[in-house]
């Protein structure tokens, strides 16, 4: 990883900023029921910035002073345990947004954001952020359905990293993820962005080798099929009977 650097990242020029800010602000679902008037509003308090492969967007321990989007590209939300391992909690999507927890309780930020590829986010300062929550309607339903979610993940994710069975432990994951995208490809469950071998192991606390022997298995069986970026569990029953173990 790239040591942070204040104000990392690099910005975007005028012209570029506001035509990749128009491409994308209506496609974020935290900010899609706002009018017209507000999207100007926002429009003008973004800043956009640019991120390489590997570089550090946010900072654990860093004070919580906005609200962040992810607009393209791909992230990764990392802890870093006592004994310097970095271990990866889940990852981002465009649309998504982040430092949320850290903002709303005035407080730092308790894990750091990774870009797992050349990433576009944009920033909103607290002010602005703040003021949405408290008086958009829809930002803050939003924003209350997004927390629930986030308890609920996170309690299966400790249910899961509670699993002595390692294989298990990556047949439950998958099947996470595919709920938490709940992305369909003619009438299958699909895994979008699937991470590295290596990223699950660091995920679910096993290793490299446990992962590609499991999802080795589950392809030999036909009950998931791997394509370039993204799994296609062809079998969600079967997928769901090796979970619940014997």
């Amino acid at each position: 990883m790239k040591p942070p650097l204040p104000g990392a990242g690099t910005a975007l020029p005028a012209a570029q900023d506001e035509h990749q800010v128009q491409i994308h602000l209506r496609k974020i679902p935290l900010l899609a029921g706002l009018s017209n008037e507000e999207i100007v509003r926002v429009k003008q308090e973004l800043r956009i910035r640019q991120y390489g492969k590997r570089d550090i967007v946010l900072q654990k321990g860093g004070h919580g002073d906005g609200l962040l989007f992810l607009l393209s590209g791909q992230l990764q939300v990392v802890d870093v345990t006592e004994d310097g391992r970095a271990i990866g909690l889940r990852m981002l999507a465009p649309g998504d947004f982040f430092g949320e927890i850290a903002l709303i309780s005035n407080s730092t930020r308790t894990a750091s954001i990774v870009a797992m590829s050349d990433v576009l986010v944009a920033f909103l300062p607290a002010a602005v952020a703040m003021h949405l929550f408290s008086h958009s309607p829809s930002v803050a339903n939003q924003m209350l359905t997004h927390l629930a979610r986030k308890i609920q993940r996170d309690s299966e994710f400790r249910s899961l990293l509670s699993i002595h069975n390692t294989s298990r432990r990556v047949y439950t994951f998958l099947l996470l993820m595919q709920k938490e995208q709940q992305g369909e490809a003619g009438g299958l469950a699909v895994v979008d962005k699937l991470p590295t071998h290596q990223d699950i192991a660091n995920m679910i606390n096993t290793s490299r080798e446990t992962v590609t022997r499991a999802l080795a298995a589950l392809a030999q069986q036909g009950i998931v099929q791997k394509e370039a970026h993204r799994l296609i569990i062809v079998r969600p029953d079967a997928l769901q009977k090796l979970v619940q173990g014997p």
